[in-house]
């Protein structure tokens, strides 16, 4: 998908494998202060440094799984250079929240075996949240390089992942988890709505769902 401004042209597209790497970066630093992620990482001041490996390493696995399992991990391309990143699987595709055996035992050895289990455990309650919903599409993960921020990058993103759901007909839409109210704000204003409040280690977030047309 090309979408052109009066200025500039992006294109959203699948990323390469070479961009693997920036990707990480981008997710990385969106997600380096997620009010969710911290207490399950046991982010602490004296200990950021800890925190911050394991969240590489969870962030690492992801993508990895994503990968190897030709989920849609779409970018956006500012003058053929990855800008923004979005993560997405299929609910009917081999991700179960379990994910794969080396999957969960890297992710325990690197960011311990408490934590893994918080994050499976999110994650199921996510889809059993979303089990009206037959077959859907998960938005995990969205960055916007942050050199970028305010330029609607993120907007352009999504609305390049409308095309993705309305390409699949056995799709019903796109759900998104957000604990951030201006994230919210953002999704609504792109069409998503309110299907139920969720609450893990007391962070409550919004399950957001977005229907296809």
């Amino acid at each position: 998908m090309t979408v052109e401004s009066e200025n500039e042209t992006f294109r959203v597209q699948y990323i390469a494998a070479e961009d693997i790497s920036i990707a990480a970066s981008l997710i990385y630093q969106a997600y380096h202060d997620d009010p969710l992620l911290q207490p399950m990482l046991n982010y602490s001041e004296v200990n950021k440094a800890v925190y911050e490996k394991k969240l590489r390493a969870l962030i690492r696995e992801e993508l990895s799984t994503f990968w190897q399992e030709k989920q849609p991990l779409i970018g956006l391309y500012k003058n053929d250079r990855l800008k923004a990143v979005a993560c997405v699987f299929e609910s009917s595709s081999q991700l179960q929240a379990q994910r794969y055996w080396h999957w969960r035992l890297k992710l325990m050895l690197s960011a311990g075996y408490l934590q893994t289990n918080q994050l499976i455990e999110k994650e199921q309650t996510i889809r059993d949240a979303l089990s009206a919903q037959g077959n859907y599409y998960f938005l995990a993960f969205i960055a916007v390089d942050p050199h970028f921020h305010g330029e609607g990058l993120g907007r352009h993103l999504l609305r390049g992942l409308n095309d993705l759901v309305q390409s699949n007909d056995d799709t019903s839409g796109m759900a998104v988890f957000v604990t951030q109210e201006q994230h919210t704000a953002f999704f609504a204003s792109e069409g998503f709505v309110h299907l139920q409040q969720l609450t893990f280690n007391n962070v409550q977030g919004e399950l957001l769902f977005k229907s296809a047309q």
